[in-house]
């Protein structure tokens, strides 16, 4: 579970800490060193969720893991890489989403069912959304010059292509014109829910009753009938999808990562 509740925040240290589960002296086994990672990236997205990334540092993030402030460098490389990690597991978890939402022969809906998987990933930790699209990471933790498509994390690229791959049936459907780019549809599809999101995680939307059927699918149905098909058919294909009840988001602690 991505996001699993915190029961307390701030664990009480153990006594002793150990930077990797017992193994061979001398080394340091695969498996260990995965589950210390496992634990370094579960304990950031706990305390992006309930502290903000002001606590993302190294002894808090080891002390909510239960591993020693060295465990940070030792297994992970610093707090830059464990970004990289955080952001990782949140684009495998979105795939995981994309995933579940079964393809059917209506790929119009199938595409809107993944903007509304989207909008559930970013409104049950708004920050570890900013950090997955480098909204409120310290300027001295992003890369130095915009990535490239194949710089990418593979993690990226299995999301974005889960898309495409939809974007590519809405084309064979016939629902759209024949000679569309799926990359293309994927891209729009993508820039305008991401637009909605973050407009929406501000408090942008709060005078709406249902701000996904009043500005979400509006926005989306114009996309898909710039494709070629017709608003009819998408509003229906949208109006098919179960929308979750509004649900209240605040961003908590300040908005940059801590040193």
């Amino acid at each position: 579970m991505l996001f699993p509740a915190a029961d307390n925040p701030h664990p009480t240290r153990p006594s002793r800490r150990s930077d990797t589960l017992p193994t061979a002296p001398g080394l340091t086994s695969r498996p260990a060193r995965a589950q210390a990672v496992d634990q370094l990236v579960d304990a950031t997205i706990r305390l992006l969720a309930t502290e903000g990334p002001s606590q993302i540092k190294a002894r808090s993030v080891a002390a909510a893991a239960q591993l020693s402030t060295s465990a940070v460098y030792y297994h992970v490389g610093g707090i830059p890489e464990l970004f990289q990690a955080v952001v990782d597991r949140g684009f495998a978890e979105l795939a995981r989403a994309f995933d579940s939402t079964s393809p059917s022969d209506d790929p119009v809906a199938d595409l809107f069912g993944m903007a509304l998987a989207t909008r559930h990933l970013a409104q049950s930790n708004p920050h570890l959304y900013d950090l997955m699209f480098g909204l409120s990471t310290r300027g001295s933790y992003r890369p130095s010059e915009p990535r490239r498509d194949h710089d990418r994390s593979e993690a990226f690229r299995t999301a974005y292509a889960r898309l495409v791959q939809t974007a590519t049936r809405l084309i064979s459907s016939g629902r759209v014109r024949a000679d569309e780019d799926p990359e293309l549809i994927a891209d729009q599809l993508w820039s305008c829910v991401h637009g909605f999101v973050t407009l929406e995680l501000a408090g942008h939307f709060t005078q709406l009753n249902d701000p996904v059927r009043e500005r979400l699918q509006p926005l989306t149905v114009c996309v898909f009938v710039g494709h070629g098909d017709t608003a009819e058919r998408a509003s229906a294909s949208h109006d098919s999808v179960r929308v979750a009840p509004p649900t209240a988001v605040s961003r908590v602690g300040p908005d940059t990562v801590g040193d």
